[in-house]
């Protein structure tokens, strides 16, 4: 009686390379997207080796000539210092990054997954799950076309980000005592930029008017080699600033001091509108399984707390969910099946937890201005502890194998207890 092996609710990245994988194993995937492509959406244009990873896995081609600019590494700036971070070369990871707007980011994987098998479904707007007697999902209820439509099957996969409607309609709700940013961000046309090889990290925020003065949070600017800048900031909640700032003029106040060359501190230049988003982070909603469930990318909270990276671990975690789901559907229902399933959050913590646990203390320590302050003038002068940083905050490393500081850091996220 069911429409599918595993439906999969959303066709984010996390959401479309859980399609993908699962469909490249034979199941049968019912991918439901509740918007039509292409679609704009806010974070993410700007993509570690850690993402890139990822979408080689998924076949896609990567080359400048399929639309993607390659950046080299990290510029960092803080401290009245810039500094030039090369990604690490490693095993594990490829040694370039890219960007690539969000507005046709996600079809291109969605497509991938359609591709490999999987049915995808635009303007399904999935509004809840449908329940057995025992209370385990067992499909979804969706409006398409304005009319209620139903699908069933025997695993759902809630990939369907920050808002994670459909896990709150199982009763996750966010956890409050895990990291949480906000994201703000605005298209420039900037040809002195677009086309920058590396991806600009700025560690401290001053404003034209007031240069002394220290904003709150931390910004980005990231060519896009089409003639704009996606130019950002987040804060933290860790933050006093934390919900009680205008994000939008404060992105404004700090592009103000930006060179008058650049093109990002007037509106003449401004392609489109400030948006913004929230950031879950360090696994702010368990558990990652329940009732026939398994909660993929932003959906979980598994927001880098780092870096705020998203799209890589979406990728990932969709990527283990499928791998989880072709061995427990291999399996009878009932008890094996179950324990297959759990073999899910299992995995996340022993890959992440640590990591995350650590990220959760950085995020504490740099929402205090003073911290951040320091750090930044000790640290930066001293490009080895800074490729140590970038490292660590990337989180790129050769588990085996690796160098001294990929031995220290995978040590320090065993030490640590997991989120």
């Amino acid at each position: 009686m069911s429409d599918a092996d595993v439906i999969v609710v959303g066709a984010g990245p996390g959401g479309s390379s859980a399609a993908y994988h699962l469909a490249q194993h034979g199941l049968r995937v019912l991918l439901l997207e509740k918007t039509e492509f292409p679609r704009e959406k806010v974070c993410g244009d700007g993509l570690t080796p850690r993402a890139v990873k990822q979408l080689v896995k998924m076949g896609i081609d990567t080359s400048e000539k399929a639309g993607w600019l390659h950046n080299k590494g990290l510029r960092v700036i803080g401290g009245g210092v810039r500094l030039e971070l090369a990604w690490p070369d490693l095993a594990s990871f490829p040694n370039y990054g890219l960007t690539r707007t969000r507005m046709d980011f996600d079809q291109l994987l969605a497509t991938r997954a359609s591709e490999a098998g999987a049915v995808l479904k635009t303007g399904t707007n999935v509004t809840g799950p449908i329940l057995d007697s025992s209370g385990r999902a067992v499909g979804v209820k969706a409006t398409a076309g304005g009319e209620p439509v139903e699908y069933r099957a025997p695993l759902v996969i809630a990939a369907d980000g920050v808002s994670g409607r459909f896990a709150l309609a199982l009763g996750l709700a966010k956890r409050e005592d895990r990291p949480m940013g906000v994201a703000v961000r605005r298209y420039y046309r900037s040809p002195a930029k677009h086309d920058d090889d590396y991806l600009e990290s700025w560690l401290e925020l001053r404003s034209k008017e007031h240069p002394e003065k220290l904003l709150p949070g931390y910004g980005w600017i990231f060519g896009m080699g089409d003639g704009r800048v996606n130019a950002g900031l987040g804060v933290l909640n860790s933050s006093a600033a934390f919900g009680k700032t205008n994000y939008r003029t404060l992105l404004t106040d700090w592009l103000s001091s930006t060179p008058d060359d650049w093109q990002l501190n007037d509106e003449a230049h401004a392609d489109g509108g400030i948006q913004g988003a929230a950031l879950p982070m360090g696994f702010n909603r368990v558990p990652h399984y329940t009732r026939g469930v398994l909660l993929v990318g932003d959906c979980g909270g598994m927001v880098n707390p780092f870096n705020g990276e998203g799209i890589a671990y979406a990728m990932e975690s969709g990527e283990l969910a499928a791998e989880v789901a072709v061995q427990a559907l291999a399996r009878p229902a009932g008890p094996e099946r179950e324990r297959a399933f759990a073999a899910y959050p299992a995995e996340l913590k022993a890959r992440y937890g640590g990591y995350y646990r650590l990220g959760n203390w950085f995020v504490k320590l740099i929402g205090h201005p003073e911290v951040m302050r320091i750090a930044t003038k000790h640290g930066m002068p001293h490009p080895t502890l800074m490729r140590f940083v970038l490292k660590l905050l990337a989180n790129l490393t050769d588990p085996r194998g690796g160098d001294a500081m990929d031995r220290i850091i995978t040590a320090l996220t065993k030490v640590a207890p997991a989120a």
